[in-house]
């Protein structure tokens, strides 16, 4: 790995960092780090926010350096440190596509990516500012967009292996997830990414079971590729139904006149989740998140009453669809209709936790960009019609043509 030059550049840096924890010093002293550098292959789902921890640094060493290498021996490196040995950062400012700069965290010698994407797959070496190397991961960061889908209730199944007499790719699948809803209803989700078994693998790279290593690891031969491509990440939905939990009764006499009132109100409002207002234009694209979630959350959506199943709504269900849930467990409109104004409740982890109170406006007139979904769907359209009516002018006229050439003269 080339990575000398920023290795001298850093080599100033005797960064300490005091962490005085009497557990995490043990942990440090029991296990050895290899002789070796070896990467640990580790997969994961698009947008989920991961922690890589340092399993292993001398005794003496109170900061480390974490490196980033997209393919080995590359001359491109990217140190991941602000020059203090931790980066704390509030994963809620974090805008969806950033770069991982902007996106990573150092706490207690462990490194944290927040929403990963596609592009952060690679090598993340824990090492010093001197140059030395303690431990390596593989991460494999699968996509979520194009994903299978397999709906259980209407007998849909996962993907079939595919195996041949030199390798084998499958799927391995998570534990189901919680109910989405209570006392009425649910959905569970179950995450299947794709692995590959073959006894070719390079030596180098830690596997979870021998032989195996996720679909986009390095540890991969190149020759094997291009048959990856074709395969998809799973996921497969099934309906459950699960009580909601009982919430104790206070003892009698321990009521507030707060809590009182608090109450009739939102018995009178039918309103037992906060309310939020958003007043959004007509005709412009709009995305809901639910708070507080993240990708691995189990999360549902309403309309009022109408519950919004991922049988129906989920992205890639239909190509066509205005308003889908997509694998980031937001609720999201291509465009938005007179229809759309109501109120939407999210639920999280089988218990309802939000409504958006949605208002339609409309905004005053602007030059119109290319960006713009209406812009970009006109010019489709027109496009469209153009080339199909193009298409017949160019048959009529090669009709016309055979039929001049190839006329018989009548005698």
């Amino acid at each position: 790995m080339k990575i000398i030059s920023i290795v001298a550049f850093l080599s100033f840096l005797s960064m300490s960092f005091n962490y005085e924890i009497a557990e995490e010093e043990s942990v440090f002293e029991k296990m050895v780090c290899p002789a070796f550098l070896v990467f640990e292959n580790v997969a994961y789902l698009a947008d989920m926010t991961f922690e890589l921890p340092c399993n292993c640094k001398p005794e003496e060493v109170n900061s480390v350096v974490w490196y980033f290498q997209k393919d080995l021996g590359h001359n491109e490196t990217r140190v991941l440190t602000d020059f203090n040995g931790t980066k704390i950062i509030d994963s809620s400012d974090i805008k969806t596509g950033s770069d991982i700069m902007n996106r990573f965290a150092i706490r207690m010698f462990s490194l944290i990516i927040f929403q990963s994407q596609v592009e952060d797959s690679g090598h993340y070496i824990c090492g010093s500012a001197k140059g030395d190397f303690f431990y390596g991961y593989d991460i494999d960061v699968q996509p979520s967009e194009g994903a299978h889908l397999a709906f259980i209730d209407i007998d849909q199944k996962p993907l079939s292996d595919m195996e041949t007499a030199t390798y084998k790719i499958f799927s391995s699948f998570w534990a189901w997830g919680k109910c989405d809803r209570c006392d009425i209803r649910g959905e569970q989700t179950r995450i299947g990414l794709c692995y590959f078994k073959s006894q070719y693998l390079f030596t180098r790279y830690r596997t979870p079971m021998p032989h195996v290593v996720s679909c986009g690891s390095a540890a991969i031969p190149r020759r094997f590729r291009g048959i990856l491509n074709v395969r998809k990440t799973e996921v497969v939905v099934r309906s459950c139904y699960e009580p909601c939990p009982k919430t104790p009764s206070p003892l009698e006499g321990k009521h507030s006149i707060f809590e009182v009132v608090s109450a009739l109100e939102e018995k009178q409002l039918n309103l037992a989740v906060p309310i939020q207002y958003y007043s959004h234009p007509l005709g412009y694209p709009l995305t809901l998140m639910c708070p507080g979630t993240r990708p691995e959350h189990s999360v549902a959506w309403d309309k009022s009453t109408f519950q919004l199943y991922r049988s129906q709504y989920m992205a890639g269900v239909n190509k066509s669809m205005r308003v889908f849930i997509d694998h980031g467990n937001h609720l999201r409109f291509k465009y938005i209709e007179h229809d759309d104004k109501g109120i939407y409740y999210c639920w999280q982890q089988g218990k309802k936790v939000a409504g958006f109170r949605l208002s339609i406006s409309y905004r005053s007139k602007r030059a119109r960009k290319f960006s713009d979904p209406e812009t970009q769907f006109a010019f489709k359209t027109v496009l469209t019609s153009y080339i199909f009516i193009t298409a017949i002018f160019i048959v009529l006229h090669l009709l016309k043509c055979v039929r001049y050439f190839f006329k018989i003269p009548h005698n």
